[in-house]
């Protein structure tokens, strides 16, 4: 495998890190500031974005996205590591792959108006005894049918649902079975949905993350995403995606960017007569951070050209969500280290990169679970996790 990049990748890159350099970046202290991002700006950046053809670039061209292949994709959402996770979905869309398998009305209903950046969507399938556990959730779907027309029911709830403030629609996975899942597009303002609190989090401000309640509120059957029983399936493979890409290629992102500011500040801060970057002891934090980062770029790089490739990558996707997030963990904790009190404090972005970064070994799936994916594939398949043929 050949990860060089081509004329065409090295512009698509310069493209989007300057996008991100001058038009992102400079709203990042308001949203930390205020906690959330004002609604003009969010619709400028957003407007700014697809002009240049950089919304839903994960989709593919037919349906109006960007058509980009899963490495291109991964050395996007590297670039997106650079900046805070609200700008990255007014500036680029956070259009999940499940609505890939719209049908009929569902299309013009649903997913090109979402394409086209005109409909916001959130996945809501976290409840309050159902994190990593995505099979255990308790909301549930059943069939209806009412002068003579047939649909669904919903009741239940979600919690830690991501941008649900800014979307008007959900891909909601519900039981419609004892041990079978589906999964629905939910339209905000049905009668019985309701929006609870938003729960406010220690790092990523500026990104809401709502609770949401379902009383018995009425589904179309053109509700129902694919087939039925089919949720389960829908939602893990939108999570391996975003396992790869908007967690592990962001990690990476992010740990470049704190490794570049503490290689900067290296090489000005002066203690004892000298700047500190000549202390073996910050050498070796800034070295074991550099090994850490592209070992975890490869690994991304890797599994997203498995995925091209067409092979099954969810081994590789869960090595990637481990290592990619708890190399970021480390990074920002040497950067805190190697800036010191400035690290610490308020003034310098780095506390925040701090914060931001403890939920990658969180969302998604915890370090812990996908440890016991990896063992229990490796018990099953044995070590040769990354031979391709087997």
């Amino acid at each position: 495998m050949d990860f060089s990049l081509n004329e065409e990748q090295k512009m698509m890159i310069d493209t989007v890190r300057r996008f991100i350099a001058e038009e992102l970046k400079p709203l990042e202290d308001e949203i930390e500031e205020k906690g959330f991002l004002d609604q003009a700006k969010a619709w400028a950046v957003h407007e700014k974005s697809k002009s240049l053809g950089l919304y839903a670039m994960n989709i593919p061209a037919e349906l109006g996205g960007g058509g980009l292949s899963a490495v291109d994709r991964i050395l996007c959402e590297e670039q997106f590591g650079h900046t805070t996770d609200i700008l990255i979905r007014r500036a680029f869309g956070n259009i999940y792959e499940p609505l890939l398998v719209c049908k009929g009305e569902q299309v013009e209903r649903w997913l090109k108006p979402t394409v086209q950046g005109l409909r916001t969507c959130a996945i809501a399938i976290t409840e309050s005894g159902a994190g990593s556990d995505a099979a255990g959730i308790k909301t549930h779907a059943r069939k209806t049918q009412t002068n003579g027309k047939e649909g669904w029911v919903l009741n239940g709830s979600k919690h830690f649902i991501s941008d649900g403030e800014w979307s008007d629609f959900f891909l909601v996975s519900a039981k419609t079975g004892e041990k079978e899942i589906s999964m629905f597009m939910v339209d905000k303002g049905l009668p019985g949905f309701t929006i609870g609190k938003d729960q406010k989090m220690m790092g990523i401000r500026g990104t809401p993350h709502l609770e949401l309640f379902f009383d018995n509120v009425p589904l179309e059957p053109v509700a129902l995403l694919g087939e039925q029983g089919q949720g389960f399936k829908l939602a893990m493979g939108a999570l391996n995606v975003v396992r790869l890409a908007q967690v592990g290629s962001r990690a990476v992102g992010k740990a470049s960017h704190v490794l570049d500011l503490m290689v900067d500040y290296a090489n000005q801060r002066q203690q004892f007569g000298q700047k500190i970057g000549n202390f073996q002891m910050v050498q070796q934090m800034l070295a074991d951070s550099v090994i850490e980062i592209n070992a975890a770029r490869w690994m991304v790089l890797h599994a997203a050209w498995l995925l091209d490739q067409g092979h099954d990558a969810r081994e590789q996707i869960a090595m990637v969500k481990v290592h990619a997030a708890e190399t970021l963990g480390r990074v920002v904790d040497r950067a805190v280290q190697v800036f010191g009190g400035m690290g610490f404090c308020k003034e310098l972005p780095i506390e925040r990169y701090y914060r931001d970064a403890r939920v990658y070994r969180i969302f998604d799936g915890t370090s812990e679970i996908h440890r016991t994916v990896i063992a229990k594939s490796v018990m099953k398949k044995g070590a040769a996790l990354f031979d391709v043929n087997r």
